[in-house]
């Protein structure tokens, strides 16, 4: 484990991958070995590193796993959209090297998925949760990684599956809204970094948890701190619950 923590960007021309690595460079406590997007050879490089962080597209999320856990490397996953099947693939990679997979990496939006989850448990059954997100146009998928983990995190708490509860936006005449229904409502426009807020509405009152992010610095800082924290981990499947001490 060396006191500098290398990484190989995956993803470098992207807003995110931009981003991250003018941090990284910026932090003497890390060192970009690598950048890399659509064209490069992609791993030319990935000998030099301790931790790839790809933040490219769900397309290519696959191949970046395999070839990070074949070089014995940390990988630190930010790319969104993958399928179900595609993402326990990429995790089944965890089995030889440590891996963090987060929607999100920003510090405000683990607490509240966090805070999410508790308030769930607290406001009970006769709560109606909405969880609404926007985010800049050019954004591909929809609804964004984090809120999908915000509605993971609800049906965890209580109990049931996403697919069984969770409604994409509404149109027509779709009828008395049912109980338990979760409804998950994406907005596009503008440049907006990336707004989340999920609704609790009862009886007389409503709870409304929200984060807005102004800046995708707080994305790319929870990245780099992720890929320094696995370093010297043993091979498995890591939270940034665990990386921010509220596992």
């Amino acid at each position: 484990m060396s006191a500098i923590t290398k990484i190989h960007m995956v993803g470098a021309k992207g807003r995110m991958g931009q981003t991250i690595v003018t941090l990284a460079e910026e932090d003497a406590a890390f060192d970009v070995s690598g950048q890399v997007d659509v064209g490069d050879e992609l791993y030319a490089k990935l000998d030099a590193c301790d931790a790839v962080i790809d933040f490219s597209h769900h397309s290519v999320g696959l191949e970046v796993a395999e070839k990070t856990a074949a070089a014995g490397k940390a990988l630190v996953i930010g790319t969104t959209g993958h399928d179900a099947d595609t993402k326990d693939k990429i995790l089944a990679v965890s089995d030889t090297i440590p891996v963090i997979f987060a929607s999100n990496y920003a510090v405000g939006v683990n607490a509240l998925f966090h805070l999410t989850r508790k308030a769930t448990e607290i406001m009970g059954e006769d709560y109606d949760i909405e969880i609404v997100e926007m985010h800049h146009k050019h954004k591909k998928d929809a609804p964004s990684g984090t809120a999908r983990t915000l509605g993971e995190a609800v049906c965890d708490a209580r109990g049931v599956q996403y697919e069984d509860v969770v409604v994409d936006g509404r149109s027509g005449e779709p009828g008395e809204r049912p109980q338990g229904e979760i409804g998950m409502h994406a907005l596009r426009g503008g440049d907006v970094v990336g707004e989340h807020t999920v609704f609790f509405a009862g009886a007389g009152e409503r709870l409304e948890l929200t984060i807005r992010s102004s800046s995708r610095d707080s994305y790319a800082s929870g990245a780099l701190r992720a890929a320094s924290w696995l370093q010297g981990k043993p091979a498995g499947e890591y939270s940034m619950f665990e990386v921010l001490g509220i596992a």
